[in-house]
């Protein structure tokens, strides 16, 4: 009996054949490295402590120096070397590695199995693949129209060619298990390509697209990469997105797509009835799309008619599109994306069906007033029914009667014009009292749920949420999804992709994609509303800011602060929390008192919660109130502390309870 001492345990192990496997009295068992079922002939510990290992897996080298990947050695390790939030996966069949894997520094991870058989295909050592089947993708029934899978070599879908068996274990074109592991190419004439993985994560050079797993052809010297696929392209393809059939042609010199707008290099496929000119991967474009970030559909389009040649920026990344070149375009919006803007992230576009989808069911009902009861010369609504309300609401512009007062849909502020309740403490302001009853989101995705279009909000109030997008505790208006029953506040939900502030000169506008410092408050950012013409910045968060507040610090009302009032060190510090702030961050400011306070400090934890408004939820027999008890701080009925913060009061006579918001908040967790 074959006693082997193995890496990872600390017992000898003895090799056992299939009478014994079956004998030891544990039924079916895993191998201890890999994961999967064991097979005889195999090793067991011989302390009977449960350890298995096929017999691969048992006689792995600790050291593989693997043909497609000659600069580094694969080390083989016990555990995945990163941190349990990081999932690594198998860079040649792209399943979780959970066990025992094969690891190079240069970030490459491979299974026990997928490295020894990817070392034999290197090798050419098909003893494995001897005896198992062949499927023609033509004939076989177990052909389920291309949803087989795709080839761990090439990663093309496997029905595309003759395949191996899946009884095998992998997913692996015939063409693709006896490749040459070295070719010269017209594309690459100074140096021959080799056969090897994509460790540097290198596009090609034919199609520019990064294909992260499987083998490709390289040149280390030239640091450059080619699909497996790209070397052989087909001659002539044919697409639903395009009437005429395209002609492969092998060029020296790099050209523009006409469908993309972007360089393309060797291989050009050609509609010769069109004359136009298209990398592989764009002839199969979508035609229409729906798009996050526009409410309309919008088409592919070779070029813009000449009534459209005024200059159009991207709506995504707010560059300068070439109209003589493709995009995708909205007619009735003027609005369009570049070709790669529109396409970068799958969760951001659906593609849309020509035949059985149109932009009808955008025409939503939209207005939340539902009477007008009085007119001015101007024609403005002075007197209205409004839905969220059950009394007459008048419109005034007098904020010195009322300009300590918030308005119960965005919870800031009065100011501009307003509606106001002649009967109880009801405040509007225009723009939400004009608020759709109904609205379209673009940027909103339910959860588990692919982007399928704008979804419909309900305006809503009366109700605690918490915005899914600034994070705030909120009791004013919000958007409810019909879908998902998420909520947005105001601001966010009619937040656009390109604001002024009156901070700044310039206008800001949106980029999913941009990592910088917010100018505003300083924390690090992956999204940015941005100024093109200056080096300003703002998170989300920052746009929102509410530029007038009151706070107890101070008897006015305080500004929200673009520039240091002064350079004196002692004004660099907080009124409220008596610590130094950054100059260069936003602060709220009183000119009249001199009052400097960090923005957090003045907004607080809750600053879209309505001081006075009613909460009815709970068991306790009464309304309680939202309040903040300054300078007069009662205990809290539930922990005994003093309520300094947000607090709940009952607004019942003779009835003492109040306690911390904080102590009662975990009961409203998902009520509406």
């Amino acid at each position: 009996m074959e006693e082997l001492k193995n890496y990872g345990h600390q017992h000898p192990l003895l090799m056992l054949n299939e009478e014994q496997l079956l004998g030891n009295g544990n039924g079916v068992v895993d191998c201890s490295r890999c994961g999967e079922k064991v097979s005889a002939p195999c090793f067991s510990c011989v302390e009977c402590c449960g350890f298995y290992l096929h017999r691969t897996c048992a006689e792995a080298p600790l050291e593989l120096n693997h043909p497609f990947h000659r600069h580094h050695p694969l080390l083989l390790l016990q555990n995945p070397p990163y941190t349990s939030d990081t999932r690594c996966v198998c860079d040649f069949c792209n399943e979780a590695c959970e066990k025992f894997i094969y690891h190079c520094s240069c970030g490459l991870d491979f299974h026990i199995k997928c490295a020894l058989f990817t070392f034999n295909i290197a090798e050419r050592n098909l003893k494995e693949l001897e005896h198992v089947a062949l499927e023609d993708p033509s004939f076989s029934s177990k052909n389920d129209g291309g949803n087989l899978g795709k080839c761990f070599a090439c990663w093309e879908p496997l029905a595309i060619d003759t395949y191996f068996s899946l009884d095998c274990g992998f997913n692996l074109h015939k063409k693709c298990a006896e490749l040459p592991p070295k070719m010269g190419h017209v594309c690459h004439r100074k140096h021959p390509l080799l056969l090897q993985f994509n460790s540097e994560r290198l596009s090609c050079k034919i199609c520019q697209v990064t294909q992260q797993r499987g083998f490709l052809y390289g040149c280390s010297t030239c640091n450059l990469a080619i699909h497996i696929d790209c070397l052989s392209p087909l001659p002539v393809i044919e697409d639903k997105s395009h009437q005429h059939p395209f002609t492969l042609f092998w060029r020296q010199i790099p050209f523009i797509c006409d469908a993309c707008g972007t360089e393309g290099h060797h291989v050009a496929y050609e509609c010769c009835t069109c004359s136009i000119m298209v990398h592989k991967k764009c002839i199969s474009l979508p035609r229409i799309i729906r798009h996050v970030y526009h409410v309309h559909r919008v088409f592919h389009t070779y070029f813009i008619h000449k009534e459209y040649s005024e200059s159009l920026n991207c709506i995504w990344c707010h560059e300068v599109v070439d109209t003589e070149y493709g995009s995708y375009f909205c007619a009735d919006c003027n609005v369009i994306f570049h070709v790669n803007c529109a396409l970068k992230e799958k969760e951001w576009y659906c593609i849309v069906s020509q035949e059985n989808e149109d932009d009808k069911s955008l025409d939503i009902p939209v207005n939340s007033i539902t009477k007008v009861l009085e007119t001015n010369d101007a024609g403005e609504a002075t007197l209205i029914e409004h839905c969220k309300h059950r009394h007459y609401l008048m419109l005034s512009d007098k904020i010195s009667e009322h300009g300590d007062k918030c308005c119960d849909g965005c919870l800031l502020l009065i100011s501009a014009k307003f509606y106001h309740c002649m009967r109880c403490d009801f405040f509007l302001h225009k723009s939400c009292a004009e608020l759709p009853k109904m609205d379209l989101i673009l940027d909103h995705r339910c959860v588990g749920k692919p982007f399928s279009g704008s979804k419909s909000f309900i305006l809503t109030s009366d109700c605690m949420f918490e915005c899914d997008i600034c994070g705030y505790l909120s009791n004013g208006f919000s958007y409810k999804c019909n879908e998902c029953g998420i909520h947005r506040c105001v601001q966010c939900a009619t937040l656009q992709n390109d604001v002024k502030i009156p901070g700044h000169k310039h206008p800001l506008l949106f980029y999913y994609d941009y990592e910088e410092q917010c100018s505003g408050c300083g924390t690090d950012i992956s999204c940015a509303f941005r100024c093109k013409d200056c080096n300003f910045h703002l998170c989300n968060l920052c746009v929102l800011r509410p530029t007038r507040v009151r706070h107890k610090c101070d008897q006015h009302i305080l500004a929200l602060t673009y520039d240091k009032v002064n350079d004196y060190l002692e004004y660099h510090y907080c009124d409220i929390c008596e610590e130094n702030k950054d100059s260069k961050n936003w602060f709220y400011h009183c000119e009249t008192c001199d009052t400097s306070a960090h923005v957090d400090c003045v907004l607080g934890k809750y600053p879209l919660i309505k001081l006075g408004s009613t909460y009815n939820e709970g068991d306790h027999p009464h309304p309680l109130t939202f309040v903040k008890k300054f300078p007069y701080y009662p205990e809290c009925v539930e922990c005994g502390k003093s309520c300094e913060d947000l607090s709940l009061e009952c607004a019942e006579p003779g009835c003492k309870y109040i306690a911390h918001w904080e102590c009662r908040k975990s009961a409203i967790r998902g009520r509406c």
